[in-house]
């Protein structure tokens, strides 16, 4: 372990897998930034804070290249393809422009009546097991997510099963083999998923993306087109998954707030706005790369690609930002919050993912009037790994109609 190691994250176990805010909370208090070993055994600089957070996502000399990882790293690559999540300007701004012009809201608010739909057959699923309980990762969260994004797509049907355990692997493997691997296969599966929409275009977004062009003729090539579709599977659904397992989960630990979004569902927008803040899903962004010596809020920061985590779940309770942060309060004013990212890596799929939670959740607490938790939550699994943050699964209950 390097000199300057802080803390091991890798060592702490489940707790803190379970409960990090605690331990960013004292290293916030320390200072902003802070030499740490990563559970993938990689050193790297954490950024903590919501203002120091803040300045390291716009920090042009912080790298989304992984032509600029030190190839010193022991890290598999988080994505295939290139994508807006790998690149910097000027190769950022013409993608995101080119799946700008596409993925707009108008888009987004065509898939409503779907999202609400599919919502429904799901809960009539659920909700017709005669026992009362069922996992709602499983049940509501993932399948109506997964759905989702294929028809967003256009995908008429996937081997999901295969398709999660590959997302889950390459996203929150300890196991750099394992992440590789599931990488690999996943570019293979999406190379072929791209070649098809090519030759049998469709009116949905990946083939609106594979016609596309910028002002100069410009258009995705075959590698960016893989790479937005990973990036539009995996990111897509698995945020949003653990958007809605967190945000339910959080409600039913607090049932005053629970009670205040029954009693009033006009309140569902800033809600969804207090689940991400309070227990978004990305806990560390996707991995930036220093290009060149630096200070990150006035700490010195060595160039040559060493690697630097920006605590988004730390940005989101910090008390300087946000009074009392470890308080779940849906009628907070929680804008501001950073769990979609900030500048111009910020989210683009941000509408559709608020757009998911804010339907699953009033549906789930409209149809299930006594909804509650079927597991001590203490004995909830939740996703290893710095990424992608929220509950395996969220066993609950309620009381069958009769």
């Amino acid at each position: 372990m390097g000199p300057y190691v802080t803390a091991d994250l890798g060592a702490l176990g489940e707790e803190f897998t379970r409960n990090p805010y605690p331990v960013y909370a004292a290293l916030r208090a320390r200072g902003p930034v802070h030499r740490v070993r990563v559970p993938e055994g990689a050193e790297a600089w954490l950024v903590v804070g919501h203002d120091a957070c803040r300045a390291a996502l716009t920090d042009p000399t912080l790298s989304k290249s992984w032509k600029d990882a030190s190839p010193a790293l022991p890290l598999a690559r988080l994505s295939a393809g290139e994508n807006l999540l790998s690149s910097n300007p000027p190769d950022h701004t013409r993608l995101r422009g080119l799946v700008a012009r596409e993925f707009t809201a108008r888009r987004v608010e065509a898939l409503a009546p779907r999202v609400r739909a599919l919502t429904g057959e799901l809960l009539d699923a659920m909700l017709a097991r005669p026992a009362g309980e069922a996992d709602l990762v499983e049940a509501l969260a993932f399948p109506l997510a997964m759905g989702v994004i294929c028809e967003l797509l256009g995908v008429p049907s996937l081997d999901r099963a295969a398709f999660r355990d590959w997302a889950e692997q390459a996203l929150s493997s300890a196991d750099r083999d394992t992440r590789t691997a599931a990488t690999a296969a996943m570019t293979h599966y999406l190379a072929g998923l791209v070649d098809d929409m090519r030759s049998r275009p469709r009116d949905d977004l990946m083939s609106a993306l594979i016609r596309t062009t910028d002002e100069d003729g410009g258009r995705l090539s075959p590698d960016e087109l893989i790479g937005m579709a990973w990036l539009l599977l995996v990111t897509g659904f698995e945020t949003t998954v653990h958007l809605i397992a967190g945000g339910v989960l959080a409600l039913l630990r607090h049932p005053d707030q629970l009670a205040a979004l029954r009693a009033d569902p006009s309140l569902i927008d800033n809600a969804v706005e207090e689940m991400l803040r309070y227990e978004g899903p990305v806990e560390t962004t996707t991995y930036r790369f220093t290009t060149e010596p630096a200070e990150i809020a006035g700490v010195p920061v060595p160039g040559g690609g060493e690697l630097v985590l920006v605590a988004l779940a730390d940005a989101d309770r910090d008390p300087a930002r946000f009074p009392d942060p470890d308080r779940f309060d849906i009628r907070r004013a929680a804008g501001g919050h950073i769990a979609f990212g900030h500048g111009i890596h910020h989210c683009l799929g941000a509408p559709l993912a608020r757009l998911q939670a804010r339907t699953a959740v009033t549906a789930l607490l409209d149809r299930c009037p006594a909804l509650s938790l079927n597991a001590g939550p203490a004995a909830l699994a939740w996703r290893s790994g710095l990424l992608i943050r929220g509950p395996r699964e969220l066993p609950v209950r309620w009381l069958p109609r009769t």
